[in-house]
């Protein structure tokens, strides 16, 4: 099977000339193992079963054993023999300005037993990459005539006129089917079932191990419906265990086992001080790694949201973060949100480690773009005023005012991009 390229490629690369080892995370399925065997030179599959007892029964007398392969040597899921970590982080001290030697990947966070068998977090000798599905550039379905770098580098760049030949009927496709490798280039019926299986695995089996007591697979699926009823929104905790009919100590182990699993990514607010801290909406904003996983959550079709464009709008807001956050990734970028109870929104605010950032509003139709720049203009008009009163500690101002839409054609106005997400790339 033909390798995709992954915009996490590069990315690789670099942490490789830098570290002794790379621990990329990430959910099951988004390609961590396969983008990290192009890179390999020798692999350690612990969950291989003909060799998996084996491997603990190594481990148990000396771990450094299960070290023995060229370099760079690929460990995948590595947390199944935590003992792995220390042993890979002691051969990189060894081996004193050795880069490059390990790969680590693993789909879901340590658990406290398996932490309590590592000593060291490996800091300054394992670097920590995050993996998610694919974006829409890398499946191919984003023809990226437009670089969210390049827009960074230069915001005055010409885009007028670039335009998406999606219509919105592909996009809802696109967003039922998410960005899992083996869904692309899958006809709509078997991304369906691939969506279904992946929620299927993750209720009845995945999360177990975060959960000490017994787990209820139905209780977790209808958490998951109700993420998926509050994608992109400031849902409540209260409001969410009461859809769900649990307590709050339940609520919160399913939740963090579901974090565990890079399944939950929730949103955090952006601490601007621009408004009084009473004002501000600060808490986090629900949100899934990949859209797929809630409309498989919901089992509903694509042609569901032919007649109900407004909850789609959601989850088209879920799968733009989800792209933004690979495009980003290059730049070392994060998200977070801006809304206050003054009504001023931004539904997203992309920063990169060099303090340049980006105000974003996702509007699926053309009817919601006048508004979308109107809130822009408003928020950037706020650090200004904010800025003249407080001249000792001014903010920077934005980089980027984007509204992004699902389809349509590019254009300037004034201050402020209009950007198809169907047109964008890293």
């Amino acid at each position: 099977m033909r390798y995709i390229p992954r915009i996490i490629d590069d990315v690789l690369d670099t942490y490789l000339g830098i570290f002794g080892a790379v621990n990329i995370r990430g959910p099951k399925w988004c390609g961590k193992t396969t983008s990290a065997e192009q890179k390999a030179k020798s692999v350690l599959r612990l969950q291989d079963p003909d060799y998996s007892d084996l491997y603990r029964q190594t481990a148990s007398v000396k771990p450094s054993l299960l070290l023995k392969g060229d370099n760079p040597r690929l460990i995948d899921e590595w947390q199944d023999i935590p003992e792995l970590w220390d042993a890979v982080r002691v051969d990189t001290d060894q081996r004193k300005g050795a880069v490059g030697l390990y790969l680590l990947t693993g789909s879901s966070v340590i658990t406290k037993k398996q932490k309590e068998r590592i000593r060291h977090t490996g800091t300054g000798r394992i670097a920590r990459l995050e993996m998610l599905p694919m974006s829409l550039y890398e499946s191919g379905d984003s023809n990226g005539k437009i670089s969210l770098s390049a827009l960074f580098g230069d915001p005055l760049m010409d885009i007028d006129g670039i335009s998406s030949s999606l219509a919105i009927e592909d996009l809802i496709a696109l967003t039922c089917r998410g960005g899992w490798p083996e869904s692309i280039g899958k006809s709509s019926s078997a991304a369906k079932i691939i969506a279904h299986q992946y929620v299927k695995g993750l209720c009845e089996s995945d999360v177990s191990r975060y959960l000490d007591e017994e787990f209820d697979p139905s209780i977790l699926h209808s958490m998951l419906k109700s993420y998926a009823r509050n994608i992109a929104t400031l849902a409540t905790k209260q409001s969410m265990m009461k859809d769900v009919g649990i307590s709050e100590p339940t609520f919160d182990r399913y939740e963090k086992a579901l974090e565990s699993l890079y399944i939950v990514s929730n949103i955090p607010a952006w601490d601007s001080q621009i408004r009084s801290k009473s004002a501000m909406r600060a808490k986090e904003k629900r949100n899934l790694v990949d859209p797929s996983i809630a409309i498989a959550a919901l089992g509903v079709n694509p042609e569901y949201f032919y007649t109900d464009l407004k909850s789609f709008g959601f989850l088209f807001e879920c799968l733009a973060i989800r792209d933004l956050k690979v495009y980003s990734s290059s730049m070392d970028g994060s998200i977070s949100y801006y809304r206050d109870s003054y009504g001023l929104e931004a539904d997203a605010v992309l920063h990169l480690n060099d303090g340049r950032y980006a105000l974003v509003e996702f509007k699926l139709g053309a009817s919601g773009i006048d508004a979308g720049k109107k809130h822009l203009r408003e928020i950037k008009d706020l650090i200004i005023k904010y800025n003249n009163s407080n001249e000792q500690t001014p903010l920077r101002l934005p980089d980027l005012l984007i509204v992004m839409t699902a389809t349509g054609i590019a254009y300037r106005d004034g201050d402020v991009l209009v950007i198809p997400l169907t047109t964008l790339k890293n």
